[in-house]
């Protein structure tokens, strides 16, 4: 198995374990989330509108505010111009379903992932000032368009930039800048999605017209939007992703109820997962082999054909873009060993698909644990998809090589970029020694943080459902790791395709468990008694049954064979 760096968080204080209103694993579980507090755990668990903060503390909001109010009042043409996954399609369609709510009606325009490109284009303006348009919203993109936002100015367009992606040296001349990334941002909260910065947008313009009541019905699209971004699932995000599921659970939007028909999925029981796994990856799958409308048109058709007819079709493309991602991945693993294991991996060619690039290089920094790059070459231009790791931010690597680059940007551990041809050497040579010089000495591999040290028998009685009050689990709120020492393995067989995965009997003071391990069918020979084990509890509902399993993350010999794991401050 690709051995993990276990990381076991130290235990809460023992005064806050004594003063806390909840059990002593939720309490410690709560404080490896970083609640230092008993007065924060109730509304975390709550997951209500006291994680919400005032919308106007958010940098330019009050000058957005009265830019859009003016076009309101004049009756200007307003263009919302988004980007082309699912964060993307969610805030598009979030802004545009709320200005018509205030009485405007305004243009949706996301560009076209393989002829147009990321971000803002100045012929993208240019058609748009041609319609008539007077002001640009964007969603989820905007803060590097510096020449584009000139451009529009010099059209006599003004532009308000929505945007969370990191924030440039240079900030384009826009009439409003709302990121709550700015360094001068007065907001509580740095990490929402693109989606929930557009809502933020929604409830300051609410606050003029009477009532936030309404925008209670796009909480549904925020939350795919905030899931399949892969923000922090804490405050702010985890009071918008809770309230939103309740939403898809309780009453669907149309679109969205024909994607889990489709899926073979029933409202009720949908969760983080489901979007991140199903319905994310189906809306992305439009941008990424076609057009990004089509997901937008499933996320706002009123018609039950159309919807049904945009479902099929998004879950075919969605076929589609496994095969192709399949393919690429294969040949961008042979080409990362065949130049060896290097500080950062770089793959370029033409052959590469730029709509499953990013899912590449995603696949190559998860296998190799490193930054990876793929690149597609298209004659003179050539354009990229970056993945990277904890201890490399990509993004802040970009700007250190802009001037090879026309455009780039997104986040630390995700970013995208065109660059003339000529320049791709220059790039993958500066990149790797900046590299280098970040990743020197670490230990380059995954960390997996354990929440705590705990017996088998420690999951009796109502443990599991006090573990889910921490839900939605995803990026940043992860479902709790635990680690238990000295396990029995009764019973280890492979199952699923050629034997990738292992199903395991596991037990450990007289308490017998079902368990799994993904991935790992190659590794049965290592599955030999005692282990130690890293797991997740979870629920097994395969053949229409549920029942209790664990998800075993990594293992290694068992106590007092400690040598086979990395030895270090805060691991064993």
């Amino acid at each position: 198995m690709n051995r993990s760096r276990w990381n076991i968080l130290p235990p809460a204080p023992e005064n806050l374990v004594k003063v806390s209103p909840f059990p002593p694993l939720l309490t410690q579980l709560l404080y490896n989330r970083g609640l230092r507090e008993p007065s924060l755990f109730e509304p975390f668990i709550s997951g209500d509108s006291r994680l919400s903060y005032d919308p106007f503390l958010l940098p330019d909001m009050d000058r957005a505010a009265a830019r859009i109010y003016q076009a309101l009042l004049k009756g200007e043409a307003i263009a919302v111009y988004g980007d082309f996954d699912t964060d993307g399609m969610t805030s598009t369609a979030v802004l545009v379903r709320g200005l018509a709510a205030l009485g405007a009606k305004a243009i949706p325009y996301i560009p076209h992932r393989l002829t147009e490109g990321y971000g803002l284009r100045t012929a993208a303006l240019e058609n748009l000032y041609q319609l008539g348009v007077s002001l640009v919203i964007t969603a989820d993109c905007g803060i590097s368009g510096v020449p584009e936002v000139k451009k529009a100015r010099e059209l006599g367009m003004d532009v308000i930039i929505t945007d969370h992606h990191t924030v440039p040296d240079e900030a384009p001349p826009a009439v409003a800048i709302v990121n709550p990334k700015r360094v001068d941002s007065a907001y509580p909260f740095a990490e929402l999605a693109g989606v929930g910065v557009a809502f933020k947008l929604l409830e300051a313009l609410s606050d003029g017209v009477g009532g936030k009541e309404w925008l209670k019905g796009l909480l549904d699209l925020v939350a795919m939007g905030t899931v399949a971004d892969m923000v922090p699932l804490l405050g702010e995000n985890r009071y918008l992703v809770k309230q939103g599921l309740q939403l898809i659970n309780e009453s669907p939007r149309l679109g969205v109820r024909e994607m889990l028909a489709v899926a073979e999925l029933q409202a009720g029981s949908i969760g983080a997962e489901n979007i991140s796994w199903i319905l994310a990856p189906r809306l992305n799958a439009a941008g990424r082999l076609a057009h990004a409308m089509t997901g937008y048109k499933l996320l706002m058709t009123e018609s039950e054909p159309e919807a049904r007819e945009l479902a099929i079709w998004l879950k075919q493309k969605n076929e589609e873009r496994q095969e192709l991602t399949s393919t690429a991945y294969t040949r961008a693993r042979e080409d990362v060993q065949a130049r060896g294991l290097l500080p950062l991996l770089l793959v370029s060619d033409a052959d590469y698909h730029i709509g499953v690039a990013g899912l590449v290089a995603s696949k190559l920094a998860e296998e190799f644990y490193r930054p990876a790059v793929v690149v597609q070459m298209d004659g003179k231009l050539c354009k990229g998809s970056c993945r990277s790791i904890a201890e490399f931010d990509i993004t802040r690597a970009l700007m250190q090589c802009s001037d090879l680059l026309t455009h780039f940007g997104g986040h630390a551990r995700a970013a995208g970029f065109t660059m003339p041809a000529c320049n791709l050497e220059k790039l993958e040579q500066r990149l790797l020694e900046l590299a280098a010089e970040k990743l020197d000495g670490l230990d380059l591999r995954p960390s997996i943080d354990i929440d705590a040290e705990v017996s088998l028998n420690a999951f009796r009685g109502d443990t599991f459902k006090t573990i889910e009050k921490l839900s939605p689990f995803g990026f940043g709120n992860p479902s709790p790791a635990f680690l238990t020492r000295g396990v029995e393995v009764l019973d280890c067989r492979t199952m699923g395709n050629g034997g990738q995965h292992l199903r395991l009997k596991l037990k450990q003071g007289g308490v017998v468990w079902d368990g799994v391990c993904f991935d790992s069918g190659c590794y049965m020979s290592e599955m030999r008694s005692p282990i130690d084990m890293v797991y997740n509890l979870e629920i097994d509902r395969w053949g229409g049954r549920e029942r209790f399993r664990l998800n075993v993350l990594d293992f290694g010999r068992g106590k007092g064979s400690l040598q086979s794991y990395p030895l270090g401050s805060g691991s064993v």
